[in-house]
């Protein structure tokens, strides 16, 4: 991973672009990716940690009303949170992260395992719905900030 986000910043510093995030299930781990290499800090603006619903509905501006419709897991939730940021923090690219680390937590609609990544760059919003099955939770959160680290790859 450690090579992943080396390439990240040399591409971003490269290109002059910036980068933030908001993180949910992976606790910081894809902020202390990035912020382990030397010189993320020409790049790297902001890493939020909105583990719980209200500092997503505080900080991030998520609206009550979609956490209460379709959960802190789940596309909606994502696409606001990455919206969201990308206003907070003016970056170029902004990535949100929401899902179900386990090994609690689960249900039969929201297995341990279900992950959302948004990703916004100039207006544009991807998210990617992503199930790492079989996993332990350390595990499930690598995954998830290797798959995040890949749609950064894939834009910059």
């Amino acid at each position: 991973m450690k090579i992943l986000s080396q390439n990240i910043i040399k591409l971003l510093k490269k290109k002059k672009l910036t980068l933030s995030f908001a993180e949910s299930c992976t606790g910081g781990l894809l902020a202390s990716s990035i912020t382990s290499v030397s010189g993320s800090s020409k790049v790297f603006k902001m890493g939020l940690v909105t583990y719980s619903n209200n500092a997503k509905v505080k900080l991030l501006k998520v609206p009550k009303k979609i956490i209460n419709k379709y959960g802190a897991v789940s596309y909606e939730t994502c696409v606001s949170m990455v919206k969201n940021l990308s206003k907070i923090s003016k970056s170029n690219i902004s990535i949100s992260i929401t899902g179900v680390a386990g090994p609690s937590g689960g249900s039969k609609d929201k297995p341990v395992g279900l992950v959302y990544i948004g990703l916004k760059k100039e207006g544009k919003i991807i998210v990617k719905r992503n199930m790492f099955k079989n996993r332990k939770r350390i595990s499930i959160q690598k995954a998830t900030v290797k798959q995040a680290l890949k749609m950064v790859l894939s834009v910059v």
